[in-house]
């Protein structure tokens, strides 16, 4: 596959946003093994159960499944071993003291290729109370609610 300017979204996680406010993103690069890529790039990741964890000064993403590739045999991998994130120790220390403070952790957010290398959005976020996500529901119905209004004035 040639390297070029494409940024290609593989997976996302969808329910973050439901259940997280997203503080701040950080771009992370992934290491992987053999076959993975192939899985990845086909799509076959999913990022629903994921998490990131700080270990020796490390970043590990957990949890993350990559299905194994179909024609990879003996070489496959384990789908949902830990799997390190390469950022610079200046973001490691910066992760790690946010996710001190109390109710922060960080969480996989989307997952593409950017230049042919797999990368990971990952996000610093604070957990939402159960009346903080009927109120994003009710922020969500009422602008659909405008947009609907709004859409059906037009049409006349």
């Amino acid at each position: 596959m040639a390297k070029g300017n494409d940024q290609r979204v593989l997976a996302q996680n969808k329910k973050a946003g439901h259940d997280y406010f997203i503080e701040e993103t950080i771009e992370a690069g992934i290491v992987l093994q053999g076959t993975e890529i192939k899985s990845i790039r086909n799509g076959k990741v999913q990022l629903r159960d994921a998490f990131i964890r700080i270990r020796n000064n490390e970043a590990w993403i957990s949890n993350m499944h990559v299905s194994p590739y179909e024609q990879g045999n003996r070489f496959n991998h384990d789908p949902l071993r830990a799997r390190k994130l390469l950022l610079h120790k200046k973001q490691i220390n910066q992760l790690l003291g946010k996710t001190k403070e109390e109710g922060f952790s960080i969480i996989p957010l989307k997952m593409y290729v950017k230049n042919g290398y797999a990368k990971v959005l990952i996000g610093v976020a604070k957990g939402k109370k159960k009346y903080d996500k009927r109120e994003d529901l009710k922020k969500k119905e009422h602008k659909r609610e405008m947009e609907r209004a709004f859409k059906a004035k037009q049409q006349y």
